[in-house]
């Protein structure tokens, strides 16, 4: 049984083997995959095992390479060994010994192909060296060759180079004598040159006068530069003394041509010629007198002008040669000036005088003339300069000055007497925009010197400007007194009004309505009604609304305002920029105390209504006026802080005793140290001056119309959070009265019943006190409200800008009813109480405001609900002064308000003033920031009261 059992133990793993060995060969995924030419060669052993010769054993393809030529001739040889042998492969063993042995002879044979290729190399390496001996051969007879060429060649080279020296040394010797006939030259001309010059008969005007300056500049040049040459000193000297001679001749013949030009200007032939130059300033075509006056002062020059062009142009050519040369330029150049100035000087002063009796009190005129009179001058001048010479000269300047100093001189005296800011300004205008701008900045180089005087004279025209305008602003802004008509307020603008609707209806008949005529507020996305349609209307106060307001024009302007923005427009493009500053801080300043001055008055004349609209007005209009100025009005003052200095005093005073002590608490030292005053800067901005006037005077509109409307709610409303406050406990319920809307009237019954009847029993809290104070409110609302508009449309004529102010008002006005409201609700106040109240919810107020504002006073188109209607019990109440809601307006108004402008929208808004430079009306947006800023920023009257 073992032996079976072993048997099948030995079948099984040979039949294991069998299996692993059938995977060897595999065509998918076998054990132990062979390449193709491994595959062959087992092939070929197993046919040579069978004894099988293959077909193709004798059929091997022969390589090119010699490698496998000596394979395929060994491997045969092996196997037939291999087949004469007497061992048999009968195991794995076996065959793994024959196939090492098999292995070991091919390696043993591998490196036959690399041994037969390193003989080839061996041989090809002799071949080399053979051939490498025989270039070296070659070479050696190369090397010879060229030895004897280089012999050769350096005897043809010695040849030919002392041939060359034999001609270089004949050139050379030529050259010398060349040279030394050249430069005796210098030497041999100067009798000659001598004897010419002091000939009598020779002239400058003569063509061989040119060649003879030139050799004695070349000669003159040529012994500076060799100055080792024999006797060059002495022929230095005899040329400088032929050149001295021509600069004289020169000097002489121009000198006689501009005396006798000089004469015959001033002792013309024949009695006809004008003596004055007058009749060059602005000379006509045609015009006789000018033309004989430029014949006479500059004919006769530029008839001369050739002769003397001509020397001045040798001499102007000559100046780098010789110092000479600049020395007569000189001369010239101050010779021709002084001959000029013997002729203009006068003439230019007479000129002038005649001018300034001409226009004797016009100041303006006299400096348009005589300036335009001197860059005449200034101009001919010049072009007569260079029709002499070629070459500019400082010379010329200084006489220019001398010529335009006459001018200075006449004008300043007129300049300096002068009151007139307008004068002044347009004399600034003149000299700074006709003088420099135009005619200076076209011909810079001929009007130089007018330049320099025309500068000077500006600045003491905008010195006197500056001194004019401080007394102007003092006297007529600051110090102006108003007189009645100034004062008129509102008269005026509804005389203006009246005058506008008069002629509006004259133009446009009534049944004509057009967009165009409204102007109120073109970009307003929130205008009152649709002019394309809305059928007419014959409200007087709609119509001037259509137009421009009475107030936006530049004759109904306050006095103090139209002066002072004509001032700062005036001197704006007059004085430099920092003095502008300077002066715009005063003129702002002294406006906005002249405008707040009026409006007080106009308050205590009229109302306080009218006084702050006016002044609101005013000041929008001086805010958008000075917008287009391009300065800054921000200022910088310094100022020194010596309250330091008086505290170190004390305390120096208090330690006498330690005066001269030498430590470190040494009292002088500590004086020293603390008492060194501080330097202070403050910045002063004028715009924001004008802005702060600007909000304040509306945060006070605000309030004053408030309290104009409700006046008695909001003095009981004082006098009860008053009474709250001072009652025992009344902190208590004046603060449930200010928690807002989430506390009941049962809530206040239980925490302070008894302070809340103590309010309700005072006599001023009775419900009929409470009720006549509504009632009075309301019908100040009614009556008043419209006026206040009224108001308000006639000054600000512009709908934007009411809304904005009217927003707050009307907030206030709902917002004391509202607190009212809380009041009765927080302090025990019965139903039957509320009911004598009949206290208006915030709804039916702005109801109210809104029928009153649409009926334009008049309520009796207009119901509104019922003050005495049943209050409805636990209903919140919102503390916020902007309640009444675009909603509520729409359930309780629909129809008449639709048509309407509703105060509660937020549009977009536009303010426009008219402005100095265009009659248009146009768009002030920073200034309608600043009201919605101002406004927005007030608090709200009845909750600030109680807080």
């Amino acid at each position: 049984m073992e032996a079976v059992a072993t048997m099948r133990a030995d079948n099984a793993s040979l039949r294991k083997i069998q299996s692993k060995l059938v995977q060897w060969e595999l065509k998918e995924n076998p054990l132990a995959p062979l390449s193709a030419t491994q595959s062959d060669f087992i092939n070929c052993l197993t046919d040579l095992a069978n004894g099988n010769v293959p077909a193709s054993a004798g059929n091997t393809p022969v390589a090119d390479d010699n490698k496998d030529h000596a394979a395929d001739e060994e491997l045969p040889a092996s196997l037939e060994k291999f087949k004469q042998s007497a061992c048999v492969i009968d195991s794995t063993q076996n065959f793994l010994s024959w196939y090492n042995s098999i292995d070991a002879e091919i390696l043993e044979h591998f490196d036959d192909v690399y041994l037969e290729y390193y003989e080839q190399l061996r041989s090809r390496t002799n071949e080399c060296d053979q051939m490498l001996q025989e270039i070296d051969v070659s070479l050696d007879s190369l090397r010879q060759l060229t030895q004897e060429f280089n012999f050769v060649s350096e005897k043809t080279s010695s040849l030919h180079q002392a041939s060359e020296s034999l001609l270089q040394d004949q050139t050379r010797l030529s050259d010398t004598g060349d040279e030394i006939k050249k430069r005796l030259k210098y030497f041999t001309q100067a009798e000659s040159i001598s004897q010419r010059l002091h000939n009598p008969t020779f002239s400058v005007s003569n063509d061989t006068f040119v060649d003879i300056l030139n050799t004695i500049d070349d000669c003159i040049e040529y012994m500076r530069v060799n100055p080792s040459f024999s006797e060059t000193s002495t022929y230095a000297v005899k040329y400088r003394a032929c050149l001295a001679k021509a600069t004289q001749m020169m000097k002489t013949y121009v000198f006689g041509i501009l005396s006798n030009a000089t004469a015959q200007v001033l002792a013309p032939k024949g009695s006809g010629a004008p003596r004055s130059l007058e009749a060059l300033d602005q000379p006509k075509i045609g015009d006789p007198t000018a033309d004989a006056a430029f014949v006479l002062f500059y004919g006769k020059f530029q008839a001369s002008s050739p002769r003397v062009k001509r020397i001045t142009g040798l001499i102007e050519d000559r100046l780098d040669r010789s110092p000479d040369y600049e020395q007569l330029l000189g001369e010239l150049h101050q010779s021709y000036l002084t001959q000029r100035a013997t002729i203009m000087r006068s003439g230019v002063d007479q000129a002038i005088k005649d001018l300034a009796k001409k226009h004797k009190g016009d100041h303006c005129a006299l400096v348009r003339s005589a300036c335009a009179f001197m860059v005449h001058i200034c101009q001919d001048e010049h072009r007569l300069f260079f029709q002499f010479f070629a070459k500019h000269s400082a010379q010329l300047i200084i006489y220019m000055e001398g010529l335009c100093t006459i001018l200075y001189d006449t004008l300043r005296p007129y300049i300096i007497r002068i009151d007139h800011l307008e004068t002044l300004a347009e004399i600034c205008s003149i000299l700074k925009v006709e003088m420099l701008d135009e005619h200076v900045s076209y011909s810079p180089e001929s009007l130089e010197a007018f330049a320099k005087i025309v500068y000077q004279l500006l600045q003491d025209v905008q010195e006197r400007i500056g001194f004019r305008a401080q007394n102007y602003l003092e006297s007529d802004i600051r110090n102006y007194r108003p007189s009645a008509g100034d004062l008129a307020y509102p008269e005026k603008l509804e005389m203006m009004e009246s005058i506008a609707l008069s002629l509006q209806e004259n133009q446009h008949p009534p049944h004509q309505l057009r967009r165009a005529d409204s102007r109120s507020s073109i970009t307003s996305g929130m205008s009152l009604v649709s002019l394309d349609t809305t059928p007419p209307t014959n409200d007087p106060a709609l119509k001037v609304r259509s137009g421009n307001s009475p107030a936006d024009l530049h004759g109904m302007w306050y006095p103090t305002v139209r002066r002072t923005l004509v001032c700062l427009s005036r001197l704006y493009r007059c004085i430099d920029k920092s003095i502008f500053q300077s002066l715009s801080q005063q003129a702002l300043a002294h406006c906005i105390y002249s405008v707040s001055m009026a409006a007080s008055q106009i308050s205590q004349n009229r109302t306080t209504i009218d006084g702050e609209l006016f002044e609101i007005k005013h000041l929008l209009i001086l805010r958008e006026q000075i917008a287009p100025f391009r300065v800054d009005f921000t200022a910088k003052e310094t100022s020194l802080d010596f309250s330091k200095v008086r505290t170190a005093a004390y305390e120096l005073l208090q330690k006498r005793k330690q005066l001269f002590s030498l430590g470190s608490n040494n009292a002088l030292l500590e004086f020293l140290l603390d008492g060194t005053p501080q330097v202070r800067e403050q910045l002063l901005d004028s715009r924001k001056d004008v802005d702060r006037q600007l909000k304040m005077v509306c945060e006070t509109f605000i309030k004053d119309a408030t309290k104009q409307l409700v006046g008695p709610v909001l003095t009981f409303i004082e006098a009860a959070q008053n009474h709250l406050r001072n009652h025992p406990g009344g902190g208590k319920t004046a603060a449930v009265a200010g928690a807002g809307p989430a506390v009941t009237p049962a809530a206040t019954t239980a925490s302070g019943q008894s302070t809340g009847m103590a309010l309700r029993m005072a006599p001023f809290a009775a419900p009929q006190q409470i009720s006549s104070i509504i009632q009075e409110c309301v019908r100040n609302i009614k009556s008043k409200l419209a006026g206040l508009q009224r108001s308000m449309q006639l000054y600000l004529a512009n709908k934007d800008t009411e809304f904005i102010l009217f927003r707050p008002i009307r907030n206030n006005i709902i917002g004391s009813f509202v607190k009212l409201e809380q009041i009765l609700m927080l302090n025990a106040y019965t139903k039957d109480d509320l009911t004598i109240v009949s206290c208006p919810s915030a709804e039916q107020i702005s109801v109210l405001l809104s029928s009153v504002n649409l009926a334009g006073g008049s309520t009796a188109e207009q119901p509104i609900a019922s003050f005495g209607s049943k209050v409805q019990p636990m209903r919140k109440i919102s503390t916020s002064s902007s309640i009444g809601s675009n909603a509520a307006e729409t359930q309780s108004v629909k129809a008449p308000i639709e048509k309407k402008v509703s105060f509660d929208s937020g549009a977009n808004t536009v303010l426009e003033i008219e402005r100095i430079e265009a009659p248009e009306v146009e768009k002030g947006e920073e200034a309608l920031v600043d009201i919605r800023e101002a406004v927005t920023n007030q608090p709200d009257q009845p909750t600030s009261q109680s807080n």
